[in-house]
């Protein structure tokens, strides 16, 4: 059965990126073909929500060996794209002395393929706020299909003291 929408799509204005990377990687970590969220079309802190999207581009790293001629983007990638997005929601509004990071997944399913391309819109809601452990429910979209839902369960990781 296919989850209902966590939040209204018809009422995101995907002309305008309210987060772009730049912004992305003051939070986020990750770096080279390992950032796998690419904007924030829209943050709804009122509703614990956030709309974003990951570009699937064909001279990415899993192209060449990921089903060779009929190239599929992996679903763990889907799966990160989604953790990423969950990371920046946390570190913007509920930072933490240190990084929020994958602590686990439930309730995973892949509903659609995605290919170099394609434009995987990524929603996002927070279920449970923690400092050491929050839930997310995450959806990813390619036009109107859902392609994969997860609920995703971050840790805080803490920063290394340094001397």
């Amino acid at each position: 059965m296919i989850p209902e929408k966590i939040v209204d799509l018809g009422k995101i204005d995907f002309g305008t990126v309210e987060v772009p990377i730049e912004e992305i990687r003051k939070i986020n970590l990750q770096r080279f073909e390992f950032e796998q969220l690419d904007g924030i079309f829209k943050l709804l802190p009122e509703e614990q929500a956030l709309v974003g999207y990951k570009d699937i581009r064909s001279e990415e790293f899993w192209v060449r060996g990921h089903i060779p001629g009929n190239p599929l983007l992996p679903g763990v990638l889907m799966l990160e794209a989604g953790a990423q997005l969950c990371s920046y929601y946390q570190g913007k509004f509920h930072p933490q002395d240190g990084f929020f990071g994958f602590g686990g997944l439930e309730d995973v399913r892949f509903r659609g393929a995605v290919k170099p391309g394609d434009r995987m819109i990524l929603v996002g809601k927070a279920i449970q706020i923690h400092p050491r452990k929050s839930t997310y429910i995450v959806h990813g979209f390619v036009k109107d299909k859902m392609v994969f839902q997860a609920t995703v369960i971050g840790v805080t990781i803490k920063k290394e003291k340094s001397g």
